[in-house]
């Protein structure tokens, strides 16, 4: 009994990852992933099927005579249509009705191979049933039940068919009758050879040979169950890291996401690069939020940081970090490209004409528009992961001062946008002027923690919002 342990550990073995709670959101999105793969899987096999029945059938026009092959025939027309019964009754989990086809499948399998064709008037010896190659047609079924059940359901199918085939055999030496005179003919011509007589003995059954068939059968449906259950393990573990994938997904910028899953660290080298970085802040929100229900000023929130996401993402830009009732955008972040300049710029144009469709909905439902600042600079800035246990990508430098400082200007200067020169010069070297209409100039403007006067260019606030 010792030896065999190893092996049935295979089906047997439990591991506290394999069964998690199931009433785990963890454990019902997995479970749900599965139930889906395993409906595709039935969807599948059913159609492999029928065409496996229709080459089959095909087939053996070309190997039996007329009219013996009518009976297979109709056989393969049964196991067709016991297909379409397991794709109407089919479904994920245990079900009797699905297993008892199966069986059906088998029964009629076994019962056309060994048992005799009622249209044949052939007078050959019933053992010769075994000498056609048959059994090899049972992988078919085999194969057709890994692709759509369970690692149970495929060591049924291997027992089940070892079990039938095994009942055939015996009840065909038990109570079929030998041809009489084959035998001793047999004999009589290979008299110094009784092996070579027994081989051709029309009346041998060649127990030795079925056995080997079952045997090498239920090895190969032992070894597809192993490997139907070890997929299952995997696609729940992909199940799972997809859910671990689609949650990072909500609190980081998808082009940040791809970088974390494709590569094992991606943001642990220091890297230096220029890059366009936008700031947005509700202006006067804190005396909005004075004044108003906790749950009024968290669902404003919500709503804002939606159209603002949205833009931002749909410009393959970063969302660095909320700021309350603002945010830090990056582009270029975690690697540059040919066009941040550009995307930055087009994705405030997105949020200023989403601003104004929200505020027209507010004003429409009596609510009080909000105003919303826009400051964008471009500029070198220093990117790498911060943190021990819990990692943050951060991006830090004087080109990210400077975008904030502009966003405050945008006060000053009765504008919504305020970009600097730089971002303005990028923006013309990447191709986008058109990016660019509306903004006015500004010289000599103070921007705190810059010792020089800048050049700003902004986009005025010409409506009360």
């Amino acid at each position: 009994m010792a030896t065999t342990r190893p092996f049935l550990s295979l089906f047997s073995r439990r591991r506290a990852d394999d069964f998690p709670d199931k009433s785990s959101p963890e454990y019902q999105y997995t479970e749900a992933v599965l139930a889906a793969h395993k409906k595709e899987g039935l969807e599948l096999a059913v159609h492999v099927r029928w065409v496996a029945m229709a080459i089959v059938g095909v087939l053996l026009l070309f190997l039996i005579p007329m009219p013996d092959v009518w009976y297979y025939e109709l056989i393969l027309l049964a196991l067709a249509i016991n297909g379409w019964f397991m794709r109407r009754l089919g479904k994920v989990g245990q079900s009797r009705a699905e297993l008892l086809l199966l069986f059906i499948d088998l029964a009629l399998m076994t019962i056309g191979m060994v048992g005799p064709n009622p249209l044949s008037d052939q007078t050959w010896p019933h053992a010769m049933q075994y000498r056609f190659g048959n059994f090899q047609y049972f992988y078919i079924i085999l194969a057709g039940g890994a692709l759509a059940y369970s690692w149970r359901t495929v060591v049924a199918i291997g027992t089940w068919t070892t079990g039938l085939w095994a009942i055939g055999l015996g009840l065909s030496v038990w109570l079929v009758e030998p041809v009489p005179g084959l035998t001793e003919d047999m004999r009589a011509a290979f008299p110094d050879q009784p092996d070579m007589a027994w081989l051709l003995d029309p009346n041998s059954y060649r127990v030795d040979l079925r056995i080997q068939e079952i045997a090498v059968f239920l090895i190969v449906a032992l070894a597809m169950a192993v490997s139907v259950r070890r997929f299952n393990g995997l696609l729940r573990s992909n199940a799972a890291l997809e859910r671990e994938r689609t949650n990072l997904s909500r609190y980081f910028s998808p082009n940040v996401v791809e970088a974390l899953s494709t590569n094992d660290e991606p943001l642990k080298k220091i890297r230096s690069h220029e890059i366009a970085v936008l700031f947005v802040d509700i202006v006067g929100f804190t005396e909005f939020a004075a004044t108003r229900r906790p749950e009024e000023v968290i669902e404003t929130l919500r709503e804002f940081h939606v159209l603002m996401e949205k833009a931002v993402f749909g410009h393959g830009g970063t969302l660095d970090k909320y700021l309350g009732d603002g945010l830090m955008a990056t582009f270029g972040t975690p690697e540059p490209t040919k066009q941040d300049a550009i995307n930055a710029l087009e994705c405030v144009h997105e949020m200023m004409d989403e601003m104004d469709k929200w505020n027209a909905g507010r004003i429409a439902r009596a609510q009080p528009p909000l105003r919303v600042g826009f400051g964008a600079h471009y500029g070198p800035a220093v990117l790498a992961d911060i943190g021990a246990n819990r990692l943050e990508f951060a991006v830090v430098g004087n080109t990210v001062n400077v975008a904030s400082r502009l966003e405050a200007l945008t006060r000053g200067l009765n504008a919504r946008l305020v970009i600097s020169d730089s971002m303005r010069e990028e923006v013309i070297r990447e191709g986008g002027h058109a990016c660019l209409d509306g903004l006015l100039r500004f010289d000599g403007q103070d921007i705190r923690g810059v010792e020089d006067k800048l050049t700003v260019w902004a986009f005025e606030r010409t409506a009360p919002v």
